[in-house]
C-alpha cells in the first residue's frame, strides 16, 4: 500500500508540472503528457481502492 501511495504522489507531481506548463505557457506537448499522466493516475487510484478495500476487510 505504501508503494501505491508513493507512486500516486509521483504521478500527481508529474501531472501538476505538465498541466501548469500547458496552462501557463501554452505548451501543447505538456498537455499531452498531462493527459497521459491522468490516465495513469486513474489506473493507480483504482488499484489503491482495490487494495484498500481488501485491507479493511482483514
Amino acid at each position: 500500500m505504501k508503494e501505491l501511495v508513493e507512486n500516486l504522489n509521483q504521478l500527481f507531481a508529474e501531472f501538476a508540472k505538465d498541466a501548469a506548463s500547458q496552462v501557463e505557457n501554452g505548451n501543447k506537448a505538456a498537455g499531452t503528457r498531462a493527459r497521459k499522466s491522468s490516465l495513469a493516475i486513474e489506473k493507480a487510484l483504482k488499484e489503491f481502492r482495490k487494495v484498500s478495500v481488501e485491507a479493511s476487510k482483514k
